[in-house]
């Protein structure tokens, strides 16, 4: 069985507890409804406790939970939230025995790595630490593999998270020995000469209008464009969808990256269109490939953000291998040309594009505020040799309509 799951703590063992995502809907039900019956403040008469006793405890949140009690001593109790697993000291005056909804199941399942063997035999703390810094309050995907042999035993499973497998990453990183770890690889180091590449968006068919997002823009007339994901989806093109799922999934396995960005380890073959992860200026690390070296002392590396366009030089550390599970979701940004406009040949601006002298800066900075945060819609009109497309701004004009009007650009039929 596979399921989606939300992780509530890791135990001093390792254990790691999770509620699947089906059950969330009930367990928000069952805490609505001991808020209403619960008030005030735990019991504050004297009361014999007694190990493994049913209770409601109230959380440093204020609110109650149902708890079961694991050890005794003096004032303080030791209880285990049994609907998210962590174990709290607690003074008896925020507790309170109950025999109500005990016949309720506990909401999360404690579960172990199917075959992984920590270091030790045991997992140690700072691996315990990892994890719950890790996967804490995360949304996870859980196979599982083996019930326990009694109900209240641990659930053996395979963890991913972000596509990648929990246990060959915790084995990657020296803390455990895991049977299986056939994807180890996906942790970006790459063997022998093998280049990997990205895989390329697939785009919808020429004549065919759909939605879009501006990126980036070289010039007036080169521009990177992405299929926009939102919308209505029934009106949407197989291709689209398809594009929509991917871009959701790869937000999602980038997230994860950067999480353990640290542990990946930094680039030392710099070959060109070389894919690798890049840390932007935002101080996230995205999708991009090596261009050129453009300085040598101290090297300095001009790659470009593949789902966006955009491009950036960096040091070398700010460059790490990619995960080999990111190279299979479609580059979001494709390159294009826009169909229908030149550069006006009496263009007076003096200040011109240094890469790109043809066009005024004027023309540019035009066109990046008819395009910049809008919804438009583009049509393929040829795909060879270049992608060409018409673009069309939220009002279904032409884009490239205004830059004419300003005489900074002329039709080109």
């Amino acid at each position: 069985k596979i399921f989606q799951a939300v992780v509530s703590c890791i135990g001093s063992d390792g254990t790691i507890y999770i509620i699947p995502k089906s059950f969330e809907t009930a367990l928000n039900k069952l805490m609505a409804e001991i808020q209403n019956t619960f008030k005030g403040l735990g019991l504050l008469i004297p009361y014999c406790w007694k190990k493994g006793e049913a209770c409601v405890v109230r959380g440093s949140d204020t609110l109650w939970y149902r708890a079961k009690i694991v050890e005794v001593s003096g004032s303080t109790l030791q209880v285990q939230y049994i609907d998210r697993g962590y174990i709290e000291s607690i003074p008896q005056c925020h507790l309170y025995p109950t025999t109500f909804y005990t016949g309720i199941p506990p909401f999360c399942i404690p579960c172990q790595l199917y075959k992984t063997l920590p270091i030790g035999n045991f997992w140690q703390q700072d691996a315990v630490d990892y994890l719950q810094e890790l996967l804490k309050n995360e949304e996870v995907e859980i196979h599982v593999e083996e019930l326990p042999d009694n109900p209240w035993g641990k659930l053996s499973i395979s963890l991913y998270f972000g596509g990648m497998s929990l246990s060959s990453f915790m084995a990657y990183q020296k803390y455990c020995v895991a049977e299986d770890c056939q994807d180890i690889q996906k942790l970006g180091v790459f063997e022998g000469d093998l280049l990997p590449s990205y895989l390329l968006q697939p785009l919808p068919v020429p004549g065919e209008t759909f939605p879009v997002t501006v990126t980036h823009l070289v010039s007036p007339k080169e521009v990177y464009i992405c299929l926009d994901s939102s919308g209505n989806l029934k009106k949407r093109s197989a291709t689209e969808r398809a594009g929509s799922h991917d871009s959701e999934s790869l937000n999602k396995a980038l997230k994860w990256c950067n999480k353990i960005v640290k542990t990946l380890p930094h680039l030392t073959n710099f070959k060109k269109e070389l894919p690798c992860l890049a840390e932007y200026v935002d101080g996230l690390w995205y999708r991009a490939k090596l261009l050129s070296i453009t300085q040598l002392v101290p090297v300095q590396i001009l790659v470009q953000f593949v789902d966006y366009g955009t491009y950036l030089v960096a040091p070398t550390s700010r460059l790490r291998h990619i995960p080999c599970h990111l190279l299979k979701y479609p580059v979001q940004a494709v390159r294009v040309l826009l169909a229908g406009f030149r550069p006006a040949s009496d263009d007076k601006n003096v200040e011109r594009i240094p890469y790109s002298p043809e066009w005024s800066l004027k023309a540019l900075w035009t066109m990046v505020d008819m395009v910049e945060g809008k919804r438009l819609s583009a049509s393929i009109l040829t795909v060879s040799p270049e992608v060409t497309i018409s673009l069309y701004g939220d009002d279904k004009n032409l884009v490239h309509l205004k830059l004419i009007e300003m005489g900074l650009a002329e039709l080109d039929e």
